[in-house]
């Protein structure tokens, strides 16, 4: 399909509100919170919390190197414990942002702090957070709790921190089953000598998804034995898609390039994605427009907000300045996609937050939007040049605008009628 035509195609119902800012859905939020703490009063046998499932945990950053440690599980519904999971079936059964915070929120996260330079303990708090992390399903677990949580929001609607459900400070726990760990993880485990970069690409050569190894390498049970600490959850999930993104530009290093331009479309949760892939070395770029009125860029009357990051064939030597997380995500998706393929590209992400994201819900939503724009058909342009041309009506920003900011984009000659004649067919 021709790029012009696949645009003109694009479904977009203009009938459909846009979702509301964070602080007009406030509502539907407190209503979440209400059934939490209901269920929590239903469930709680003195200040002992027994026979809940724990599928997940999170490592705070708040005053590193003693970090807050925490235990996520579901509080009166450990049936579907595994729903609560951050992963791509998220993305498949067409969550909205509304779905993710009544999960988020419904998760009680039992919290204790912990010296980040835990070694190898397999015993007390941390040693139990390190057995849900490693195993392959959620676990039964039993909390002694120090008191009766906060049914706050954690700072979620204040901040752009993915939202969180109630904290409580726990005393005691202990895992009342033995764990199913995969063989694969118990090999990356008994080898003190393995690198973590080397343990993660492991683990994912052997079919598992990030989601997956940023748990086990958060707990600190990946890596050389001296070297094993607990990573903030942030931290880590950024680790995990630079490590493998890393491993992926490897294997294309010296693959073809592909023969055509292509241009990949995707919307989500308020966020619209347009995915520019060129003949050419291995390039990438996520520029980031975030609208006035959006959580990122709160005043209704303030300025488009623009970010953005790349690298060259050789890849980046430093974290990235501006797009954060969101680089490492977008790139995961591109680089995945090539390396099916066996191919090299120079790439062009855009990502536009309107304000329907009403709410953070974290760096996943990047990589699925971005893993599921590029497995689908592609529209195709004459050039990366005249694709970009085309799609600028499209964006809230001039091309004048996008040169400024973009090291891809400013590479576009200023005579754009130079690259007329239209768009090519497959």
């Amino acid at each position: 399909m021709r790029l012009d035509e696949y645009v003109d195609d694009l479904d977009r119902d203009e009938s459909v509100e846009l979702r509301k800012l964070a602080e007009e859905k406030s509502y539907a939020v407190t209503e979440y919170i209400d059934d939490a703490r209901t269920r929590f009063d239903e469930t709680l046998s003195g200040e002992t919390l027994v026979g809940s499932t724990a599928p997940s945990v999170f490592v705070g950053r708040s005053e590193y190197p003693q970090v807050s440690a925490g235990l996520l599980a579901p509080v009166g519904d450990e049936d579907d414990a595994a729903d609560y999971v951050t992963t791509g079936a998220w993305y498949e059964q067409g969550y909205d942002i509304d779905d993710v915070f009544e999960r988020r929120t419904g998760l009680l996260n039992s919290t204790r702090r912990s010296n980040v330079d835990a070694h190898d303990v397999w015993d007390g708090f941390v040693g139990t957070q390190r057995e849900v992390a490693i195993a392959d399903r959620p676990v039964d677990v039993e909390l002694g709790l120090e008191d009766r949580p906060g049914f706050d929001l954690d700072g979620s609607l204040e901040d752009i921190a993915a939202p969180r459900g109630p904290r409580v400070g726990a005393d005691t726990a202990r895992v009342t089953e033995n764990p199913s760990v995969p063989r694969a993880i118990e090999k990356t485990l008994s080898d003190d000598d393995w690198r973590a970069t080397g343990a993660m690409t492991y683990l994912y050569r052997r079919g598992f998804d990030v989601y997956e190894i940023n748990n086990v390498l958060s707990v600190g049970a990946l890596g050389r034995g001296e070297n094993r600490r607990l990573v903030p959850t942030r931290w880590s999930i950024t680790a995990v898609d630079d490590t493998v993104g890393q491993y992926l530009r490897g294997t294309i290093r010296n693959a073809p390039t592909i023969g055509q331009t292509s241009v990949w479309h995707a919307e989500y949760m308020g966020n619209e994605y347009w995915v520019v892939a060129a003949p050419g070395e291995w390039e990438f770029e996520l520029l980031e427009l975030k609208a006035p009125g959006s959580i990122w860029n709160p005043d209704p009357n303030g300025q488009m907000y623009m970010a953005a990051d790349s690298e060259g064939y050789e890849g980046r030597t430093g974290y990235v300045e501006e797009t954060s997380g969101a680089y490492y995500a977008a790139r995961l998706g591109v680089l995945e996609a090539l390396a099916e393929r066996d191919r090299q590209a120079k790439v062009f992400v855009i990502r536009h937050a309107t304000e329907g994201y009403w709410a953070p819900v974290g760096v996943w939503q990047i990589r699925e939007s971005i893993r599921d724009a590029v497995a689908g058909e592609a529209a195709v342009a004459e050039s990366f040049h005249g694709a970009v041309r085309e799609l600028v009506p499209r964006l809230p920003v001039s091309m004048a605008d996008l040169r400024r900011k973009s090291t891809l984009a400013a590479g576009i000659q200023s005579d754009l009628s130079a690259f007329g004649g239209g768009v090519g067919s497959r």
